[in-house]
C-alpha cells in the first residue's frame, strides 16, 4: 500500500516484507510447488518465522509484534507476489491464531499460538465439509462427549495447509439436539495431527498448488476439553469472529498479486512492437493497463479501509470486511486476466508466471466464503443497517416531483381502489 495510507511502523513492516520476498524466496522453490514436488512450503513458512513475521497483531508475549490490521494487509500485499499458495502459509497463522487469541485460554495460548509464531507449529483451519460446503451450520463432522474429553469423528476437504499441519481449529456438531438452533450446534476446538487423524493429498487442483490443500478424516479422535476454543456449542461465535481474519487474509494478499501481474504486462507493453512501435501506445492496450491500474488502486482503499474499521472494530465490520473479499479478489481475477490479454498468446504460456496467477486468483473467489455468500451477507446486513439509520439522513424520497401520488405501492386491492376512483 502507499507510504500516505501507512504510519511509521506499519511502512517499516511492510519494506521487511518486500526485501524479504524479494531477496530469500527462490523462483525455483515457487516452481517446484506449482509442480507438486513440494505439498507443503515449510521451509517457507519457517523463513517467515525466523523474522518474526508472522501474526503481526498478536502480543509480543505470545511472538506477534502487537501491530494493527494496517500493518497487517501492508504485510500481506508484499506476500501476495509469491502467489496464493504461499501467501496462505503466511495468513494461516493470523486465521487460526485469531480464534486462539480471542477465545483461547493462556495454556492453549502457551500450547498452540507461541509455537505457531515461532515456525514450530502449522495450523489449518478445518471447516468445509464434502456435503457442507457454504453450509457451516450444517456441519455432519461430530462430537460425543465422554466425560474429560471429546470423540470426533468426520471428514473435512479442501483443507489449506492440512498436509503441513501439526494441528487444525476444527468445527464440529457438540449438539445433537434435532431442535437445537443451528447457531447453537458446533463448537470449536483445536485437535492435533496424531492418532486417529488421516490427511491425505487428493486433488488435482487448478492452482494455488504446494500450499497442501488436502482431505482431513477423524475417526474416534480422543480431544481433550481443554481444547475446547470459546464456549461449548459457542461455535458460531467464534466463526462470525473468524470472518474478519478469513476475509481480510482473502484479500490483501490478492493486490500483491494484482501488482506484480501488472508490472509484467507493462514492461511487455513497453518492449513488444507492433507496426513498427511499442504496443503500449494503441488504445486497446493502453486502456487495458488503466483499467488494471484503476482496479489494483480501487482494492488497496477497500483493503485498507477494512483494516482501518477492524482496528476501530466498527459494528458494521462484518459487512465492510465482506465486500473487500468480494470486490478485491473479483478485482483480482479481472487484472490477471487483463494482463494475460496483453501479453497475448506468450501470456497463457509458462513462459510468463501469469498464467499461474490466473490459475490462483480463480480460487481466490471461492474460498472463504464464495463470493456470492459475501453478496447474500452483505445486503442482509446492508438493509438491517438502512432500517436502523431510518430518519438520519435527508429523505430523498421527497424530492420526487410527484411525492404525494398515490400510485407508488401498493398490492392489488389497493390498485384497484386508486383505479376507481379516479375514474
Amino acid at each position: 500500500m502507499y507510504d500516505f495510507m501507512l504510519d511509521g511502523p506499519s511502512r517499516a513492516v511492510r519494506d521487511e516484507l518486500r526485501e524479504l520476498v524479494r531477496t530469500e524466496v527462490d523462483p525455483e522453490y515457487l516452481r517446484r510447488m506449482d509442480r507438486d514436488e513440494i505439498r507443503y512450503p515449510r521451509e517457507l513458512y519457517e523463513t517467515f518465522a525466523r523474522h518474526n513475521t508472522l501474526g503481526l497483531r498478536f502480543p509480543r508475549e505470545v511472538g506477534g509484534k502487537g501491530l494493527s490490521w494496517v500493518a497487517e494487509c501492508a504485510a500481506m500485499e508484499e506476500v501476495g507476489v509469491l502467489g496464493t499458495a504461499a501467501g496462505c502459509c503466511y495468513v494461516m497463522p493470523s486465521i487460526v491464531g485469531e480464534a486462539i487469541n480471542t477465545f483461547g485460554t493462556e495454556e492453549q495460548k502457551r500450547r498452540y499460538l507461541a509455537p505457531m509464531l515461532a515456525g514450530d507449529k502449522v495450523a489449518a483451519e478445518a471447516l468445509t465439509e464434502p456435503r457442507g460446503g457454504s453450509d457451516f451450520f450444517g456441519a455432519s463432522s461430530r462430537a460425543e462427549d465422554r466425560g474429560d474429553h471429546f470423540v470426533v469423528r468426520g471428514m473435512k476437504r479442501f483443507i489449506v495447509g492440512a498436509e503441513g499441519a501439526d494441528f487444525f481449529l476444527a468445527y464440529v456438531r457438540t449438539n445433537h439436539d434435532e431442535q437445537a438452533p443451528p447457531d447453537r450446534r458446533i463448537s470449536a476446538m483445536l485437535i492435533d495431527r496424531g492418532p486417529g487423524v488421516e490427511v491425505k493429498y487428493l486433488y488435482g487442483l487448478m492452482g494455488t498448488r504446494g500450499g497442501g490443500t488436502g482431505r482431513v478424516v477423524f475417526r474416534d479422535v480422543e480431544v481433550p476439553k481443554s481444547n475446547l476454543i470459546g464456549s461449548l456449542h459457542g461455535g458460531a461465535e467464534v466463526f462470525n469472529t473468524m470472518m474478519v481474519p478469513e476475509r481480510l487474509c482473502s484479500a490483501a494478499p490478492i493486490t500483491g498479486g494484482m501488482k506484480a501481474c501488472l508490472d509484467v504486462a507493462m514492461k511487455y507493453a513497453s518492449r513488444r512492437k507492433a507496426f513498427g512501435r511499442p504496443i503500449r501506445k494503441f488504445q486497446a492496450v493502453s486502456f487495458m493497463v488503466a483499467d488494471a491500474q484503476t482496479r489494483l488502486d480501487a482494492s488497496r482503499a477497500m483493503v485498507y479501509m477494512a483494516a482501518r474499521a477492524a482496528d476501530a472494530g466498527v459494528p458494521n465490520l462484518r459487512r465492510i470486511v465482506s465486500e473487500t473479499k468480494k470486490t478485491v479478489t473479483d478485482a483480482g481475477w479481472n487484472v490477471a486476466n487483463l494482463a494475460m490479454q496483453i501479453t497475448g498468446g506468450i501470456g497463457y504460456t509458462d513462459v510468463y508466471p501469469i498464467e499461474r496467477a490466473v490459475r490462483d486468483m480463480r480460487l481466490a473467489q471461492i474460498w472463504t466464503g464464495t463470493n456470492e455468500i459475501m453478496s447474500a451477507l452483505i445486503q442482509h446486513e446492508a438493509f438491517a443497517e438502512a432500517a436502523a439509520e431510518a430518519g438520519v439522513y435527508r429523505d430523498f424520497e421527497l424530492d420526487a416531483m410527484h411525492v404525494d401520488a398515490t400510485e407508488k405501492i401498493f398490492d392489488d386491492d389497493d390498485m384497484w381502489k386508486v383505479y376507481d376512483a379516479g375514474n
